[in-house]
């Protein structure tokens, strides 16, 4: 019998928002960051055009509080704690989904217990019908910014067991475009933006194998890309020029594997294993800063999990999961690093003991997380002493009414983030002597979902949730006795209050199909950081306290829109994207003020099937309406913008 495929919708206890499939495929984006726009209290930091560098902030709580998984594990950074997300393409990606707190299921390793929030990217498992053996998609894009880009993925079955997936994508844009740029009370005149170059390649190769009540996945990965980052677009009359010469190289390297069995009724494991390799060069000429600057990064990282779930009762299972994680860093250049860099190397274990209930109509989950850290230094200088520390999780979800199809669902969360080495050890920066960074997190939320067989409707889902969250011993710089050296510090307090509200909607009116997807967040989220000791939000060096204030980059009101239309073999996508008024800095004064902004895409699909093979061109239009906005204060945003898009299916 041919294979069927099922689909539908999973209960999720904690807030869970995810993009997959067709949806996924028909947004007018280009990368993973891209996509996250669309995600009901996500900000993204995009520092100008596609060549810019791109950090996902969940709920205000901080970009290193947010963990960034790829097929099941980490990204891990241990130099810096952030993901670019703008280097991971959507051309082999079927969901991305953001989770707060932590996933609902407690079949996991241990790190997924560790993020406050967390990213989760699924690539394309391969999928046969009609008894085929392979499959092949291949991809063209062209546009604005003189963008080419081009793809192919290939999957092959080996046996009835085993299945290959091959992807490579090679990608280039001058990032040239003009935008508008203005001084109140003085000039206005349009710049064109530069240095915006990005040529990248990306390659993976999976295998998947299927086995007797389990399965079993390897996967290579390599990236490799070199860049121009463009700067702040700031007159010479701020000091700084619009011009910007810095450049960056970055090789991505990484393998990784999973193996999960059903080893009888009562257990099952799960192994998951991964070495990554990654190299960074950064180039700032004498152009960019008073002197030359030529730095190269080396990062490894060795990662094992165990996972063993026991279903004890048909309502009642435990996890037992130990993960064990080896990072080190080393680094030179020309900014001391051959003299003080301490080459430091980060020990992890981390033990969660999890349990799920489901007692009739309420379902209630928990775990203890334990995590033991220990750095060393390659050249025996003093580095930070070692942490143990348990941390501890409870969610819960409750359905009112037997018939219905309404949930209540709330979580307590209280986790850390462990400094970088960056934060401890950058030459005359670091501080050994910081603490973690923690959060403690609090959800009450509300979730319907309803089908319709008849009417209109096909479909609606509705989901709120109100939080409340506190950042403690936050990380922030704070400048020394010597106004040109600056350190790290334990100063910061920032409590967050918020609701974010989710809609999506079926509707079916003969063969017109449509689907929409409505997000809304309101959001305060104040620096409460006591007086005698704040360094100021975000690490300016303010002459007065800014206590009460909104963080930085962070608007009371945000929102998003999709409406996807459907009529036999045409489709048209229409996005919108609203960013209300925020502050870049943490004193919410004139000076500091960012005026907000929203754009409108849209695309429109048509669909050529030409025998047993599908031909697909897609046009794009984004900003519609050629706003000039800044999603960060002096990195201007590209207007009105164009691709064509060519997909062969074979």
């Amino acid at each position: 019998m041919p294979g069927v495929t099922i689909y539908g919708r999973r209960s999720q206890i904690v807030p869970a928002q995810t993009l997959s499939g067709e949806q996924l495929k028909k947004l007018s984006v280009v990368s993973v960051a891209d996509a996250l726009r669309y995600f009901s209290g996500v900000q993204i930091k995009d520092y100008g055009g596609i060549g810019g560098l791109k950090t996902v902030n969940v709920r205000s709580m901080g970009s290193q509080h947010v963990g960034v998984f790829f097929d099941g594990i980490q990204i891990g950074n241990a130099q810096n704690g952030t993901v670019d997300l703008g280097k991971f393409s959507l051309d082999n990606m079927e969901t991305i989904s953001v989770y707060n707190g932590q996933k609902s299921e407690i079949f996991q390793s241990a790190k997924d217990y560790a993020s406050a929030s967390a990213v989760y990217m699924v690539t394309r498992k391969p999928v046969f019908d009609d008894n085929r053996k392979n499959n092949l998609t291949l991809k063209a894009k062209t546009g604005s910014f003189d963008l080419a880009n081009a793809s192919a993925l290939w999957e092959t079955k080996l046996s009835e067991n085993i299945s290959l997936s091959t992807n490579a994508e090679f990608m280039y844009t001058s990032g040239r475009y003009k935008f508008r740029y203005q001084k109140d009370g003085g000039y206005d005149t349009t710049e064109v933006r530069r240095n915006g170059d990005v040529r990248s390649l990306r390659a993976e190769t999976a295998l998947f194998g299927k086995i007797k009540h389990g399965e079993w996945q390897a996967k290579a990965y390599f990236y490799n890309s070199e860049r121009g980052y463009p700067g702040a677009a700031v007159k010479k009359d701020y000091g700084i020029s619009l011009l910007n010469e810095d450049r960056q190289k970055d090789r991505n390297f990484f393998v990784q594997s999973l193996f999960r069995k059903n080893l009888s009724s009562f257990y099952s494991l799960k192994v998951q294993a991964k070495y990554a390799n990654d190299y960074m060069n950064y180039i700032m000429p004498p152009e960019s800063t008073l002197e030359p600057m030529n730095n190269h990064y080396w990062q490894q990282e060795v990662f094992v999990s165990a996972a063993n779930l026991f279903s004890i009762t048909d309502w009642w299972s435990a996890n037992l999961a130990i993960d064990m994680q080896y990072n080190h860093l080393d680094a030179d250049g020309t900014d001391m690093f051959n003299v003080g860099f301490v080459q430091p190397r980060r020990y992890t274990v981390l033990s969660a003991a999890a349990t799920s209930m489901r007692i009739q109509r309420l379902k209630v989950q928990g775990n203890l997380l334990y995590t033991f850290v220990t750095d060393e230094s390659a050249r025996n200088k003093a580095v930070a002493t070692d942490k143990n520390i348990f941390t501890p999780t409870i969610v819960a979800s409750y359905k009112p009414f037997v018939k219905s199809d309404l949930e209540l669902r709330a979580f307590y969360k209280k986790i850390f983030r462990m400094p970088t080495f960056n934060d401890l050890y950058y030459v005359q920066i670091g501080n050994r002597l910081l603490k973690p960074e923690y959060t403690t997190q609090y959800n009450l939320g509300i979730v319907y979902n309803k089908s319709f067989d008849k009417g209109i409707f096909t479909n609606i889902g509705i989901q709120a949730d109100a939080y409340y969250n506190r950042v403690t011993d936050k990380i922030i710089a704070t400048p020394t006795s010597n106004q040109l050296v600056w350190t790290m510090v334990n100063l910061g307090y920032v409590e967050i209050k918020g609701v974010d509200v989710g809609i999506t909607q079926g509707f079916k009116f003969d063969q017109v199909i449509f689907n929409t997807r409505l997000n809304y967040t309101y959001q305060t989220a104040k620096d409460l950081t006591p007086e005698k000791d704040s360094g100021g939000s975000g690490g300016s060096d303010h002459t007065e306290n800014f206590f009460g204030h909104q963080i930085p980059y962070i608007p009371w009101h945000s929102g998003s829109a999709i409406v996807n239309a459907s009529y036999r073999s045409w489709d048209l996508n229409y996005s919108f994207i609203y960013t209300g008024e925020r502050y870049m800095l943490g004193g919410n004064i004139p000076e500091n003020y960012i005026q907000p902004w929203y754009t409108h895409d849209m695309s429109v699909t048509k669909n050529f099937q030409i025998k047993k093979s599908t031909f697909k061109i897609t046009a794009e239009i984004n900003n519609i309406f050629n706003q000039q906005y800044e999603v960060v204060k002096w990195y201007p945003m590209p207007g009105t913008n164009f691709k064509i898009n060519l997909i062969l299916i074979i």
